[in-house]
């Protein structure tokens, strides 16, 4: 049986799937942003639900995630709105 290589482990472990919006350099950037807050988020789900982790971590855990993640999208100025100019 043969052996998986390290990009074989890469893509099991960090599946990414095919964005198919509007092209643009922060649009693929945040959507790969949101496919690792997923990811993320789909193991701490599973970890608590185990019982590895406390309802209260997981929860603030998630919440740490999702403050980065809108974070990048007001850095990303997806909003569509302009940038603030001061």
């Amino acid at each position: 049986m043969e052996q998986p290589n390290e990009a074989d482990k890469e893509r099991f472990f960090y599946p990414r799937a095919t964005y198919y919006g509007q092209v643009k350099p922060e649009n693929l950037v945040f959507n790969a942003n949101l496919q690792e807050f997923a990811h993320k988020v789909g193991y701490i789900a599973n970890l608590e639900t185990s019982g590895k982790l406390s309802p209260e971590s997981a929860y603030k855990q998630i919440k740490a995630l999702w403050k980065q993640l809108k974070r990048s999208k007001k850095e990303l100025f997806i909003s569509g709105e302009p940038p603030e100019t001061t």
